[in-house]
C-alpha cells in the first residue's frame, strides 16, 4: 500500500494562490499516475488534475485549467498542485491519490491508495 500525505492547505482570498504537496512513500510500489482531487462540503468527489509518472504529461479538469498546475519532484518523491486565481469554488478538502493500473485519469474509482486530506478553503 503506497502512503500519500498531503500538505499546505489553508485559508485564501479570492485571487490568492496556495501550493499543496504530496509525498509518497513506499514507492517500490508501481504506480502510473498521482492525481488530486477535491471534495467540497455535501458534494461529490471530483477529479482536478493528474500527473503520469512515466511521462510527466499532465491533465486538468476544465474548472481549472489556466489556473493550477501540477508537477512532480521525483527525488523528492513529491507531486505539487500550484493553485492560482482561486475562487471560492476551489473550496474543499484536497485529496492525492495513485493509481495502480494504466487506465486512469480523473474518475475517483481509477485511483487505489489516498492520502487523508488537506483543507483548502477561499473565502473573502
Amino acid at each position: 500500500q503506497l502512503r500519500l500525505v498531503e500538505s499546505g492547505g489553508g485559508w485564501a482570498q479570492p485571487g490568492g494562490s496556495l501550493r499543496l504537496s504530496c509525498v509518497v512513500s513506499e514507492f517500490t510500489i508501481h504506480y502510473y499516475g498521482i492525481g488530486w482531487f477535491r471534495q467540497a462540503p455535501g458534494l461529490a468527489r471530483e477529479g482536478v488534475s493528474c500527473i503520469d509518472t512515466t511521462d510527466d504529461s499532465t491533465y486538468y479538469a476544465e474548472a481549472v485549467k489556466g489556473r493550477f498546475t501540477i508537477s512532480r519532484d521525483k527525488a523528492k518523491n513529491t507531486v505539487y498542485l500550484q493553485m492560482n486565481s482561486l475562487k471560492p469554488e476551489d473550496t474543499g478538502v484536497y485529496f492525492c491519490a495513485a493509481a495502480q493500473t494504466p487506465n486512469y485519469y480523473l474518475g475517483a474509482e481509477e485511483y487505489e491508495d489516498w492520502g487523508q486530506g488537506t483543507q483548502v478553503v477561499v473565502s473573502s
